[in-house]
């Protein structure tokens, strides 16, 4: 779903939503890998759609049942400084692909 939901965001060719915007890529599974592959994957997309992805840190949630309580509220705190540092890092990206005098 996520695939087609970019897809159409991108469409008519040449006037896609994506262009030129920064991105950030977290994810949670309950495998060991925690999304790595699923994540690789977008960040091959992202080059065909011209977006800008965060780089570091990778947020990549393994064994996720371990680090939510029964409500979903994530409780790990390692996770939650490595999300702290992710959308931080995206704020700033967001403000030097800022083109100059914008809001």
């Amino acid at each position: 779903m996520l695939k087609n939901a970019i897809d159409w965001a991108s469409r008519p060719y040449g006037d896609s939503a994506w262009s030129g915007k920064p991105a950030a890529i977290m994810g949670a599974s309950i495998g060991t890998l925690g999304t790595a592959r699923a994540q690789y994957h977008l960040r091959q997309m992202f080059v065909y759609l011209n977006m800008f992805p965060v780089n570091q840190p990778e947020v990549m949630i393994g064994k996720a049942a371990t680090r939510f309580d029964a409500e979903g509220n994530l409780t790990d705190e390692a996770t939650k400084d490595f999300i702290r540092q992710l959308l931080a890092n995206l704020v700033m990206w967001t403000h030097r692909l800022r083109p100059s005098g914008g809001p």
